[in-house]
């Protein structure tokens, strides 16, 4: 007989322990953590200590995940209020990059409107084809280009399309890190797309 037949049967026959207590209470087992043996009891505290803590570890993991997402909500805001604080076009430009590094940290941020600078074919054709922001370890096209001196120490970058009105994509934002985990293909782009959002939003009224 295997032990999964022996854990079925017990699983289908729940009565047998009620039958046989006085046997589970002489039962004997190895203690996992060390070379004596415990009871069936015992063994059971120890299976509900390991549980507590896998418990609290999940707890302590939800609630710095929340505060995490508090203080990303509250650097949203204050960028928000930046933006809407913002007077004419160059004013909003010069407001969105200092406060990408002021509230987020991202000492490298670079702006692009369509408007001002017209992109390449293979740019616009990037902008046009994502909808949701997009990170990689790679610059796009000759957009490692648009950092300047920055270019050679640059490890990863996040790619914000902004669009108007129409939908149509009127400008990229990107920013970009020297650490390469900053911005990585698989990380959420939740915040992102509200910060691309924002700023689209912001320039409608000036494009």
């Amino acid at each position: 007989m295997k032990a999964e037949d022996v854990a079925e049967y017990l699983q289908s026959n729940p009565d047998f322990f009620e039958a046989y207590s006085q046997m589970l209470a002489d039962v004997v087992i190895p203690h996992p953590y060390g070379g004596r043996t415990i009871s069936l009891s015992e063994r059971q505290m120890v299976t509900l200590r390991e549980r507590a803590k896998e418990l609290e570890k999940k707890l302590y993991e939800l609630v710095e995940h929340g505060r995490e997402n508090d203080a990303l909500q509250n650097k949203l805001h204050q960028f928000t209020v930046a933006l809407f604080a913002s007077q004419g076009l160059i004013g909003l430009q010069n407001s969105i990059a200092q406060n990408l590094r002021d509230v987020f940290s991202v000492p490298h941020a670079v702006l692009h409107l369509w408007q001002e600078n017209a992109p390449s074919v293979e740019v616009l054709d990037f902008a046009d084809q994502h909808a949701l922001p997009v990170c990689l370890h790679q610059a796009i096209a000759d957009t490692a280009s648009w950092f300047g001196e920055s270019e050679s120490h640059l490890r990863s970058f996040a790619y914000m399309p902004l669009r108007g009105t129409d939908n149509q994509t009127i400008g990229l934002l990107i920013i970009a890190s020297e650490d390469e985990q900053r911005f990585y293909p698989e990380m959420g782009t939740i915040f992102l797309q509200r910060i691309a959002e924002l700023v689209s939003a912001a320039f409608r009224s000036h494009l």
